[in-house]
């Protein structure tokens, strides 16, 4: 079945050497061109879609004038190119005009003698375009995932191409037919058995507190996966779009885990999946001591301790990413000056070897603290840990 098209392609032939010949065209001047042998569709750019079709055009000795006319379809004018693909040093297009008024242009087109030739047409169309989706399903142990990443394709541009090449700029060329007005989802690769890792992270400063009052931090929980090939990753960045997690319950089915936008993600970097709050583990932090000690003049140390009682109510041990922003912590302890802040640890504190510092930054340390599960009578085991910062040469 020929795939519908809101194009109009027509060719008007002519003998340029031969005066009688014109005349005697000019009372059948159109002629209707042939469908689409080949359609190629990139999508690669966010901002462009480039169609480049094919057709066999038959061609008369002499002058060729053939028009393009678009109808309804977002078509930059000024984008469209011809390329004549049989013999392209004898065929060649002598001019091109644009009728005034009309989404139409006409190329003059020489040809040394009669023949059908393949030609080129490639154009930027708008409102032709993708969007990525994600489809994560986690193993019951919550060890590994299986991703499947699908393009949506979204045609408004008031025009189908029948079957279509299409690349997105990653994975693998698809070969579709695309349709007027339709979106389609298609499925793009799928990687399975991917390492995961549940992470549970504690941050006054990013994610703030769960109850003010009695100083419990929100702790955000999150499958974060590394997007190299050591993980089953890594054949191409991972484009942004809407993240549908699910785990496997054991029984045959899956347990809707909620939803999360997933970033850019380059190659050998994570991605992380928000999957809610944690309720059951309990991080509460105070400021248990703030001491101001005189260097010189007006510049005073802070000696300030972070205290952290920490409670984990699940059955399975955990490993809780402990952040704090010294930045934000001499906001805390002091007014904003502006300038970088200067600090230390201090001789004291149980959680200065548990500093990750491949995570940590100059002005914000991470800390990996290893959590037990609670016992056989449903009761945590709370830990205390101290941190002690010298916050120096401020005033």
């Amino acid at each position: 079945m020929v795939a519908r098209s809101m194009f109009s392609w027509l060719l008007v032939t002519t003998l340029a050497l031969c005066p009688m010949a014109k005349s005697a065209v000019a009372s059948v001047k159109l002629i209707t061109l042939p469908v689409r042998e080949r359609v190629e569709v990139q999508l690669d750019n966010a901002a462009a879609t480039l169609v480049e079709e094919e057709r066999l055009v038959p061609l008369n000795e002499g002058a060729n004038e053939v028009v393009f006319g678009w109808a309804n379809a977002s078509i930059d004018k000024d984008s469209i190119q011809f390329r004549c693909l049989t013999d392209s040093e004898g065929i060649n297009v002598l001019s091109v005009s644009y009728p005034p008024g009309e989404n139409a242009l006409t190329w003059q087109v020489f040809s040394p003698k009669a023949t059908s030739a393949r030609v080129r047409i490639s154009y930027i169309i708008r409102r032709l375009d993708k969007s990525v989706a994600y489809r994560a399903v986690a193993a019951r142990d919550e060890k590994t995932l299986t991703l499947s990443q699908y393009l949506l394709l979204h045609n408004n541009a008031n025009e189908e191409f029948g079957s279509a090449g299409m690349w997105a700029g990653f994975g693998e060329r698809f070969e579709r037919p695309i349709g007027i007005n339709e979106t389609k989802r298609l499925l793009a690769t799928k990687f399975g058995q991917v390492p995961i890792r549940k992470t549970y992270t504690a941050s006054l400063a990013d994610f703030g507190y769960l109850d003010t009052g009695k100083k419990q931090l929100l702790i955000p929980m999150h499958y974060v996966i590394k997007n190299d090939k050591d993980n089953g990753l890594g054949l191409f960045p991972l484009q942004p779009g809407k993240v549908r997690i699910f785990q496997n319950d054991g029984h045959g089915t899956q347990a809707f885990l909620g939803e999360d936008w997933g970033a850019f993600t380059p190659r050998d970097d994570e991605l992380k999946l928000f999957l809610g709050q944690a309720k059951d583990v309990v991080v509460k932090r105070t400021i248990d001591r703030r001491d101001k000690v005189r260097v010189l003049g007006n510049l005073y140390d802070y000696d300030v301790i972070v205290k952290y009682e920490i409670e984990n109510f699940k059955d399975q041990d955990v490993m809780l990413d402990l952040v704090e922003s010294l930045a934000d912590l001499r906001r805390e302890i002091l007014s904003n000056t502006g300038r970088d802040v200067e600090w230390r640890f201090g001789d004291q504190g149980t959680l200065t070897e548990m500093r990750n510092a491949d995570e940590s930054t100059a002005e914000k340390v991470v800390f990996n603290v290893p959590l037990p599960p609670r016992g056989e009578d449903q009761k945590a085991v709370k830990q205390v840990h101290t941190l002690l910062v010298v916050l120096k040469n401020d005033w």
